[in-house]
């Protein structure tokens, strides 16, 4: 099979349960397969990797955005593509991968959908669709934003492809709950260094704003429960996040 000058950059935790769907989705067609693992793992995440040809570096945890920058870094193709463990590249997403990188392209970057399978379900509305990712792009960019959540920093136009990348994340509610601890102590943490506060407005109407917008705007009701849970939830975790600002307003007044 006919290689695309593509370097696909992963970094991973334990992730011998899921990856390997991943692997297999760009396993035969990109020319490279860089997977930046974290140095305590040893679940056979590495063993899996190598099996679909990916180069393997372990090391420690820098953060999302310095994991992603270090495997960014060790790629030797002209065009990048960002990819998690629980994604998964479609043979009509791989099919314009292709196309774009193979002419003469004036863009810097490009971004897809992503469609999610969430609690038996593919999410097709409200905020999780179509979630438009920015994941291939012109060796030379860098990663940056608020942990946990990095962006490309790209000089350059960006180009819009149609096709949709799978993502299989949340295999319960127990662990989607879970993250918003440690994602909202990530904000809480940026924001409280710019010296922002929580108000009124931040703690009654954003919440209500992010369920409204993605239930009623967004018709996340056409995704059945799976779609108001979602909802509801984005809103508790938008409420969380300013009232933990709160908290920590509170802690260093005392």
């Amino acid at each position: 099979m006919k290689k695309l000058p593509i370097s696909v950059c992963m970094i991973a935790g334990a992730e011998a349960h899921r990856i390997e769907r991943a692997l297999r989705s760009v396993s035969g067609w990109a020319a490279e397969i860089i997977v930046v693992l974290n140095e305590e793992v040893r679940d056979g995440t590495d063993e899996i990797a190598r099996r679909y040809g990916a180069t393997i570096f372990r090391e420690p945890w820098k953060g999302f955005i310095g994991q992603k920058n270090s495997a960014a870094e060790k790629a030797t193709q002209p065009w990048l593509l960002g990819l998690d463990a629980d994604e998964e590249v479609t043979t009509e997403l791989k099919a314009e991968l292709e196309a774009v990188t193979e002419r003469d392209s004036s863009y810097a970057a490009f971004d897809f959908p992503r469609c999610t399978f969430y609690c038996g379900r593919w999410i097709r509305h409200g905020d999780w669709y179509p979630d438009r990712v920015l994941r291939l792009w012109r060796k030379g960019a860098r990663w940056a934003g608020i942990e946990p959540h990095a962006r490309l920093e790209i000089n350059g136009e960006i180009g819009r492809l149609r096709s949709d990348l799978l993502h299989f994340s949340n295999e319960s509610i127990n662990q989607q709950i879970a993250k918003i601890g440690p994602y909202s102590t990530d904000f809480v943490r940026f924001q409280r260094s710019r010296g922002k506060r929580a108000g009124l407005f931040d703690l009654v109407v954003r919440p209500f704003w992010r369920f409204f917008r993605a239930y009623i705007l967004r018709l996340g009701f056409l995704d059945g429960w799976q779609g108001y849970y979602i909802a509801r939830l984005t809103g508790f975790s938008t409420l969380t996040r300013y009232v933990k600002i709160r908290e920590d307003e509170v802690a260093k007044e005392s």
